[in-house]
């Protein structure tokens, strides 16, 4: 498998993975081509780096908490094993004060699935006592008309994750799009740019032609572009992750590139650090 981007020195050179890559394992150091060719933009990202805890769904709220800050996230979305989609509205706040007291940030929670009329009120009542910005939900599409009303009644954004070839609701990005088009625009996309690669569809490609509805990104890289690719640190597998970055500088994409970070799920900390410093170093290349 071919590997593109910086060698670990040029990441240290660059000054941007700092604590975070020496937890790196020993073969994290292996060389990789220069990125060399690519072109710089000149433009600013408008999006911010974030974390989808289930990422590290192994570990405690303190742990997760404390580990995010380690490799240098600041937003943070909640599965529910760091927040219960159950828990009430003063279990909700102490959790808040936690994320606050921790200098993070808490934009959304998910994925949240909604599979009967009940799921979608839980999960807006849930979203608004935690403050949060987005659901990153799969909502069944009979329930659509109801998320719409909720979305206008809350003012909270739904982002349909998409979960790749073997997902029969919404496989990709695309077949999302097509159920929510003409929906409020507040309801949109997740792209979760792991299974979406594993569907066969570039997620370069995906992200812009549905950038209008581009709600929240599930930032990762695969093994292989097939239904059992599974989860790699980033810069390790098939995904062309310049590229992508590069596309979402063209689009002016604004919301939350969030790492989720799959392998290792007992021991992830030193495969997300490396995946961090991965994303910073090509982004430090190219704008």
């Amino acid at each position: 498998m071919k590997e593109i981007g910086p060698t670990r020195r040029q990441l240290l050179q660059a000054g941007l993975v700092g604590a975070a890559v020496s937890l790196s394992r020993a073969d994290a150091a292996r060389t990789r081509p220069a990125f060399g060719g690519l072109p710089r933009r000149g433009l600013k990202a408008q999006f911010q780096l974030g974390l989808a805890s289930y990422t590290l769904r192994k570990f405690k709220l303190d742990e997760t908490l404390a580990m995010t800050k380690k490799v240098g996230l600041k937003y943070i979305c909640f599965k529910s094993f760091h927040l219960p989609l159950e828990s009430s509205p003063a279990q909700i706040e102490e959790v808040v004060a936690k994320v606050k007291e921790a200098g993070l940030i808490l934009y959304g929670g998910g994925v949240i699935s909604m599979k009967k009329e009940p799921d979608v009120h839980r999960a807006f009542d849930y979203a608004r006592a935690a403050g949060m910005k987005v659901i990153v939900g799969v909502p069944a599409p009979d329930l659509l008309e109801l998320v719409e009303k909720k979305v206008r009644q809350y003012d909270i954004k739904v982002a349909i994750h998409n979960h790749g070839p073997t997902d029969k609701l919404y496989p990709t990005p695309a077949s999302a799009y097509e159920k929510i088009k003409n929906l409020d625009r507040r309801i949109g996309l997740c792209n979760d740019i792991g299974h979406t690669q594993r569907a066969g569809v570039d997620p370069s490609v995906s992200a812009e032609k549905y950038a209008d509805r581009l709600l929240d990104i599930h930032m990762k890289d695969v093994s292989s572009a097939t239904a059992k690719g599974h989860g790699v640190e980033i810069g390790r597998g098939v995904i062309d992750i310049p590229k992508f970055l590069m596309t979402l500088l063209k689009i002016k994409y604004a919301g939350i590139v969030s790492f989720e970070y799959e392998k290792d799920p007992d021991d992830p900390l030193a495969g997300l650090a490396e995946s961090v410093g991965y994303v910073k170093g090509v982004l430090a290349a190219i704008s």
